[in-house]
């Protein structure tokens, strides 16, 4: 039997990066993918540093890094020093990110009104449970490496 989920997978990603940033600029919201997805964890969790957001991103931490380095320079976010660990830096949002939130999440609900027109909600549980399912089993392997 010929599986074909994982380049469904990598076609989705990539169709939805493109929407969802076309998404953001029509909404005056100028963010890339990657700078969203490092917002949204630190809307849920300010104030991190590199590798707890790449382990709560899935990104790589040279990927955040160059990331949050492009987040600085747009006054997205800011570095400041640990002070109970001066050798880390942690990475914290600006008035200026806060203030994004509510549009972004906006956004967001649209992206997911796309993603899921045509399922029932049953069937977005489902297809929900699978999905943490294959990042689960891929989380692991990586782990077990």
């Amino acid at each position: 039997m010929e599986t074909r989920g994982g380049f469904y997978i990598t076609q989705i990603k990539q169709l939805q990066d493109r929407i969802f940033e076309r998404l953001l600029l029509e909404n005056g919201i100028k963010v890339s993918g990657g700078q969203g997805r490092i917002l949204f964890i630190l809307w849920k969790t300010d104030h991190l540093t590199i590798s707890q957001i790449s382990l709560k991103t899935s990104l790589a931490k040279n990927t955040v890094s160059i990331v949050v380095n492009g987040m600085v320079n747009k006054g997205i976010v800011e570095r400041t020093v640990n002070p109970a660990n001066r050798r880390q830096t942690i990475i914290s949002l600006t008035d200026y990110a806060k203030s994004l939130r509510e549009q972004y999440e906006k956004v967001s609900e649209q992206m997911n009104a796309l993603f899921y027109q045509g399922f029932s909600q049953k069937e977005q549980i489902q297809f929900e449970q699978y999905l943490a399912r294959i990042l689960d089993t891929l989380t692991q392997s990586l782990a077990n490496r």
